[in-house]
């Protein structure tokens, strides 16, 4: 036998030992292939010359502008939800959608959406629509199954509708592993993937499966009404209290997607603008004048960006010195002014103990994001270091079909993988091993990382292991058993995989928006 392949399997073996055992994944992936490494080292089948890629690996991660996005969204995320803006803007659609079960179910997918796309943070979303829309559904009649699963599937959007953390990880590895292959195919300059391209491609998908879920949740209650299908549930509420509740979140979800779809701003920049947004949204419920403050801010910020496409803002350089003028001057004034507010904003959050939390959780889950793409850039190292890359090419060209059956293969794998391992891992393992390899034919890398997107999402829901069912069962009432919640999530896999499916057999649904807008 092949000693690679031995060795290989040694590895498979000790990292999936590893993490089943458990052991952190971070350390599984990275201490697990550095022992396999130096054991077959001293059997004389490993080059420890690849650890010397090591250093170069983690600069290029911790320096890589792309994951700088990362941190970003997820503090822009944590902001809206410590604040209580997300859980005001559930409350609110809730109460004006929630005329009847029918009305306050499909209320629950569309509030579902909109959260994910202004946190996008799967764990926090499930535990705020388990603790608020679960006792309002089951009063209002929905059985324990059908709530259930209707939360759980609606948590996961964040998945797929963008901006997304997963689809800003797959742009950099999806790009990445296109460059190869497009350079091992004899195209040396090709068009670049982005992840404004992903946004694009994933926004159809994820609306249709918004649709499927709304449909699915009236059509189920329609054709089974309760007993309290007539039971008032709703909650009155103005039409300017909803505004005020929902219109900030959603102009800057807005300005946040539209700014990168458009091409005005880069995923980074873009992030930095709904970071400043975010603060301004978490401070003006603090007190009446950080509202004032926040508007202030908010108003100045947007007489700025008028000037600018105008053509009245900006610096001016002469000889490498500032060329200062009547202008320059007030346009250095004016954004001082904006930071200053900005920074006022700041200091109510942290007196309201909002900033501090989500600064603090901010780290920890970004810490965790960036030690397992380091790590699994280690394990990368050692999988070629026993040349897995060529094993792994000629297993999916032997394979009938040619590139759709690796494809096919590949998400098969990555489904499986889902039951115990993160997206983070899956991103940074697979895709570098098999993207090269697949994306060498005529298939398109937008429609190739939306599948994965959604693949990734359904392995979130699939019992036993999906880690959105943990996140509901510590949420969920005793009489709610695990039993149950596996039953609930059937039909919203089933859901998963009809999108999965409609998206592989008509690719124009992930790449026709792309093809418009870029």
């Amino acid at each position: 036998m092949n000693p690679d392949l031995l060795w290989l399997a040694v590895l498979a073996f000790a990292v999936f030992g590893a993490i089943l055992s458990g052991v952190p994944v971070l350390l599984a992936i990275a201490g697990a292939p550095t022992l396999i490494a130096l054991l077959a080292a001293t059997a004389g089948d490993f080059d420890l010359v690849f650890f010397q890629a090591v250093p170069q690996r983690v600069y290029g991660v911790m320096t890589n502008p792309l994951l700088l996005a990362v941190p970003l969204f997820v503090l822009m995320g944590l902001l809206l939800e410590k604040s209580g803006q997300a859980e005001r803007m559930l409350k609110s659609l809730t109460a004006a959608l929630g005329g009847n079960q029918s009305a306050l179910a499909v209320s629950v997918v569309l509030v579902s959406a909109l959260i994910a796309a202004s946190t996008g943070i799967i764990g926090a979303t499930i535990v705020m629509l388990g603790t608020i829309t679960l006792p309002a559904l089951l009063s209002a009649g929905v059985n324990k199954h059908m709530s259930s699963g209707l939360i759980c599937a609606s948590g996961t959007l964040g998945q797929i509708i963008p901006p997304s953390i997963v689809l800003i990880l797959l742009g950099d590895q999806v790009s990445n592993a296109y460059f190869q292959a497009q350079q091992e195919a004899g195209n040396f300059a090709p068009d670049p993937v982005t992840v404004g391209d992903l946004f694009a491609g994933a926004l159809i998908p994820g609306l249709l499966l918004v649709a499927f879920y709304a449909a699915y949740v009236l059509l189920k209650l329609r054709a089974s009404p309760s007993r309290d299908q007539s039971a008032p549930v709703r909650t009155e509420i103005s039409a300017g209290q909803l505004a005020r509740n929902i219109a900030p979140t959603l102009g800057l979800i807005v300005a946040v997607l539209g700014s990168i779809l458009l091409g005005i701003a880069t995923p980074t920049e873009a992030a930095s603008v709904g970071v400043a947004g975010a603060i301004l949204i978490a401070s003006a419920v603090e007190s009446r004048p950080s509202l004032r403050i926040a508007s202030a801010c908010a108003a100045l910020a947007v007489l700025l960006l008028g000037l600018r496409q105008a053509g009245l803002f900006g610096l001016e350089f002469s000889g490498g010195r500032i060329a200062w003028s009547l202008l320059t001057v007030i346009s250095v004034s004016l954004t001082a002014c904006a930071f200053a507010l900005l920074l006022a904003a700041m200091v109510s959050l942290l007196r309201g103990g909002v900033l501090l939390p989500a600064l603090r959780e901010t780290v920890t889950i970004t810490g965790m994001i960036f030690g397992i793409v380091i790590a699994a850039g280690i394990l990368s190292l050692v999988f070629r270091g026993f040349d897995g890359d060529e094993h792994v090419a000629e297993l999916l060209q032997s394979l009938p079909g040619g590139a759709y059956g690796m494809l096919l293969l590949t998400m098969l794998v990555i489904f499986l993988l889902g039951f115990i391992l993160e997206f983070v891992e899956i991103i940074f393992i697979v895709v570098p091993i098999v993207g090269p390899i697949i994306l060498q034919s005529d298939i398109s890398p937008v429609w190739f990382a939306v599948l994965i997107a959604l693949n990734l999402q359904t392995s979130f829901l699939t019992p036993p292991f999906g880690f959105a069912l943990f996140y509901y069962r510590s949420v969920a009432p005793a009489e709610i058993r695990t039993a149950d919640i596996y039953v609930a999530v059937i039909p919203f896999v089933a859901i998963q995989l009809l999108a999965l499916a409609l998206v592989a057999a008509f690719p124009a649904l992930s790449t026709w928006l792309p093809a418009i807008l870029f």
